[in-house]
């Protein structure tokens, strides 16, 4: 006969395990918020902005952005979403109410994420202070503002889904693949786009023009090689050349948000990734 007391304890213990599973990890969560660069987009860059109340503007051929609250406020923010619908969102590009989100927030890559990873992201957002502050409508050229027009765009250029691993790939290239498709979305400023605002896939991370007359550079090996590993750690941490040149000002914000907060296996396996790219010749100027 089986003892009820140590059978109940293991039910228990797994049930608390799955329901912990089920809520996510807040710690990890953060730093996949790190790597993911969010608090980039939904950030004022005025002195003492509310991080993640909203607000940040993004130029574009289309019109401006703004990235939203999305703080856990139940009027302002997400506060009243679910998990469901944070996955929807960042999987298949679609707000609670089933319309479709502009493609200048980057689920086309945010959808390569695992579901674990989604899960834990979530769990962390509901660990941040809640901000009234409500987000700015976006200011679009007249045709750009129909959502339902985005349906259209999704057929022809987005394809949901997780990131499947290469297998002709090592488990460091592959993580590094992800980091760069998924979280870090890097193609979204270094892939240069289509009159329709799509990523040309030919093009992937070759550098691109940015609006305000700046552009994304090239991070396949036509440009990398010129660099080390341990000097591309170095700029991807200081935001510093080997000659003392400093980055940018948007990819010193990157650095500082993001790639500076990568762990070294983590830095190391973006790295291997770039490294292993096709060459591609820059996006002419």
């Amino acid at each position: 006969m089986i003892a009820k007391g140590p059978a109940l304890a293991g039910f228990f213990f797994l049930l608390g395990a799955g329901l912990a599973a089920a809520q996510g990890d807040a710690k990890r969560g953060e730093y996949l918020a790190a790597a993911g660069g969010c608090i980039g987009c939904h950030t004022e860059t005025r002195q003492g902005a509310t991080p993640y109340a909203g607000g940040r503007a993004l130029k574009t051929p289309f019109g401006t952005f703004y990235g939203p609250n999305i703080t856990p406020d139940l009027q302002a923010g997400i506060g009243r979403w679910l998990l469901a619908d944070f996955t929807r969102a960042l999987r298949e590009g679609r707000r609670p109410d089933g319309a479709h989100y502009f493609p200048a927030f980057p689920y086309p890559s945010f959808t390569r994420a695992s579901d674990a990873d989604l899960r834990d992201l979530w769990a962390y957002l509901r660990t941040l202070k809640p901000s009234a502050q409500p987000s700015r409508p976006h200011e679009l050229g007249f045709f750009f503002r129909w959502r339902f027009l985005v349906a259209l765009w999704k057929w022809l250029f987005f394809t949901p889904g997780p990131l499947q691993p290469d297998p002709g790939k090592s488990a460091l290239v592959n993580r590094g693949a992800y980091l760069a498709q998924a979280l870090g979305h890097c193609g979204e400023c270094h892939t240069p786009r289509n009159w329709l605002g799509a990523p040309k896939k030919n093009r992937y991370l070759a550098g691109a023009k940015l609006d305000e007359g700046t552009a994304a550079p090239n991070l396949t090996p036509t440009r990398l090689k010129r660099y080390g590993d341990g000097e591309l750690k170095d700029i991807l941490t200081s935001g510093l050349f080997p000659d003392g040149d400093v980055l940018g000002d948007t990819m010193s914000e990157v650095v500082r948000n993001t790639t500076s907060k990568l762990t070294p296996p983590d830095l190391d396996a973006l790295i291997a990734y770039l490294r292993n790219l096709p060459p591609l010749p820059g996006e002419p100027k």
